[in-house]
């Protein structure tokens, strides 16, 4: 009777005799997966945490800067802090109410809009009957039509959610500057205290931790450098330009860079879009100037700016970038958009301290 070779399956006996006996592994491995588990879980009740921690996040680096100027710690807190209050202060009653306001004016345009977009396309069968019909142009239209419509009985049924949308808001304001107000103030409690409850073997966690803690920050604190960078550029220039409705405009140009790759490809039709609806009947050259004005927008952001502040703090091939938005996207929604670089992040600092696990052990 021939016996039977298990040698191929001999890596996964090696597998399990390398890391199951490893305690920092078993540490880390449980770290990561509970703490999946909680944020992918309790996402929505711990949002108001996790806005927090990223806020306080971006602003540690401007306590830390009071520090080695040898101010005390508190004072500098209280110093950033009432910086973070008067920033609060001019997006909620100088930015917000002119974006709501731009919104409502561009909204009671729809109708206008899609007349003329309804014109043009109607010409398109003159123009080039090779390629459409007007049968084609009547279904595309009909198409059209219908999405609108479920697009507005979409923002009627919301509507009832609004004043719940509203009260959670209002207690977010509260809540949220509170509590990045303690996490930079006890700071070092904090840690201490979630400290205990790692295991005494931690080389490997906190090898993890520091490439990812390192990277997180500066990403967190580059990202919203370059959407405050793009949103002041873009809102002079469209101002400059004469543009309708410069500052939602410039809103969503900041706001694109959270989603990398897509958000600009993104925000193009919107901007494009208004351009063309405001200068159509023109004889000028106005429409040519904000194209050419966006687009050199865009290539400053991709060329200079995003080297500049990210040089450091990401080191991820363009396929992983994308890749990690769809997955992290379709999981978390929005805020899984924001954070799958950071995310991404993680994965690839986990990996690369896995084959360095012979090292951790004899150390």
């Amino acid at each position: 009777m021939k016996k039977t070779d298990f040698s191929n399956l001999a890596f996964v006996r090696d597998f399990f005799q390398r890391f199951l006996p490893n305690s920092q592994v078993v540490a880390l491995a449980i770290i990561l997966l509970v703490g999946s588990f909680l944020i992918y879980s309790l996402a929505g009740l711990l949002m108001p945490v996790f806005s927090s921690v990223v806020l306080a996040y971006l602003l540690e680096g401007l306590v830390t800067r009071t520090e080695n100027r040898n101010i005390p710690r508190l004072v500098g807190v209280y110093l950033v802090f009432s910086g973070f209050l008067a920033a609060l202060g001019f997006v909620l009653f100088v930015l917000l109410p002119m974006v709501s306001e731009q919104t409502v004016q561009l909204v009671q345009r729809i109708p206008e809009i899609v007349a003329s977009a309804q014109i043009e396309i109607m010409r398109l069968p003159e123009k080039h009957p090779e390629l459409i019909s007007d049968i084609q142009i009547k279904e595309i239209l009909f198409s059209i039509q219908q999405d609108l419509i479920r697009y507005g009985q979409n923002i009627i049924s919301g509507s009832a959610k609004s004043f719940a949308g509203l009260v959670a808001a209002i207690i977010y304001l509260f809540l949220v500057p509170m509590m990045v107000f303690f996490f930079l103030k006890d700071k070092s409690t904090l840690l201490n205290w979630f400290e205990q409850f790692l295991p005494t073997d931690r080389n490997l966690i906190l090898s993890v931790w520091q490439e990812v803690d390192a990277q997180i920050a500066n990403y967190i604190r580059g990202k919203f450098l370059e959407v405050f960078i793009l949103w002041a550029a873009s809102y002079l220039t469209f101002s400059l330009l004469d543009l309708n409705y410069a500052m939602l405009l410039a809103v969503l140009m900041g706001l694109s860079v959270m989603i990398p790759y897509v958000g600009a490809t993104l925000v193009t039709f919107p901007v494009l879009g208004v351009a063309y609806v405001q200068w159509s009947g023109s004889q000028g050259d106005e429409f040519m100037y904000v194209i050419i004005a966006y687009s050199l927008i865009q290539a400053i952001d991709g060329v200079m700016l995003v080297p500049l502040l990210f040089s450091e703090a990401v080191n991820l091939h363009p396929i992983a970038i994308i890749v990690a938005i769809l997955f992290f996207g379709g999981v978390w929604g929005f805020w899984g958009v924001f954070f799958a670089i950071p995310l991404a992040t993680l994965v690839k600092a986990v990996l690369t301290a896995w084959p360095k696990l012979d090292a951790v052990v004899v150390n």
